[in-house]
C-alpha cells in the first residue's frame, strides 16, 4: 500500500514524464503526430488523448471518495467521457492543454491526502455499469501505472519516428537518501 510521500512522489513523477511526452512530441509534424502506427489507440496523438481520457475517468471516480478532495472540485457534475477514444482534441496545443490542467489536479490531489484516505474504500461503477469496491491507495497506483504503461507506448512511438523522449525512469524523480 502506498503512503501519501509515494504518491506525491508518483504525482511528480508523472507530471515530469507528461512534459517530457509532449516536448518530444512537439518535434514530430501535426501528419507524424495523426499517423496510424498500429498502436493500441492508433496514433501518437490517439495514445496521447486516451492517456487524457483515462486520467479523465479515474479522477471523476475519484471525485466520489467521502473526503471531497478540493483538488476534485473542478470535475464534480463534469459527464466523464462516454468511450476510451473520446477526442480531447485534435491537435497537440489541445491535448497539451487538458494534460496540463490534470497533472495540476492530480498534483494537488496528491499532496491534499491523508494516511486514512488511502485506505478508504472507494465505490464506482466503470463504463459497462459495473459496481466495484476497491481501496482508494490501490486504485490511486492503478491511475500512475495506466499513464506509464500508455507512455511507455508513446515513448516507443517517438523512438520509431526518431525523436528520443530519455530518460524515463522514477529512479531519476527519486532523491539521494541523507546519511548521518
Amino acid at each position: 500500500m502506498p503512503n501519501c510521500v509515494d504518491v506525491v512522489l508518483l504525482a511528480q513523477y508523472n507530471e515530469t514524464m507528461n512534459r517530457r511526452l509532449y516536448d518530444a512530441a512537439a518535434k514530430l509534424s501535426p501528419e507524424e503526430l495523426r499517423s496510424d502506427r498500429k498502436a493500441f489507440f492508433g496514433s501518437l496523438l490517439g495514445t496521447m488523448n486516451h492517456l487524457i481520457v483515462g486520467d479523465t475517468i479515474w479522477l471523476s471516480r475519484f471525485a466520489l471518495h467521502p473526503s471531497r478532495f478540493r483538488a476534485l472540485d473542478s470535475l464534480r457534475g463534469l459527464p466523464a467521457p462516454t468511450s476510451l477514444t473520446q477526442s480531447y482534441g485534435d491537435s497537440l496545443p489541445q491535448l497539451q492543454a487538458h494534460r496540463t490542467r490534470l497533472d495540476k489536479i492530480i498534483t494537488a490531489l496528491a499532496e491534499e491526502l491523508h494516511p486514512s484516505d488511502l485506505d478508504q474504500v472507494l465505490t464506482y461503477q466503470n463504463s459497462r455499469g459495473l459496481r466495484f469496491q476497491k481501496r482508494f491507495g490501490s486504485l490511486f497506483l492503478h491511475l500512475f501505472n495506466h499513464q506509464t504503461h500508455h507512455r511507455g507506448q508513446a515513448s516507443t512511438l517517438l523512438t520509431q519516428a526518431g525523436v528520443d523522449i530519455g530518460v524515463t525512469d522514477l529512479l531519476e524523480l527519486i532523491r539521494e537518501a541523507e546519511t548521518a
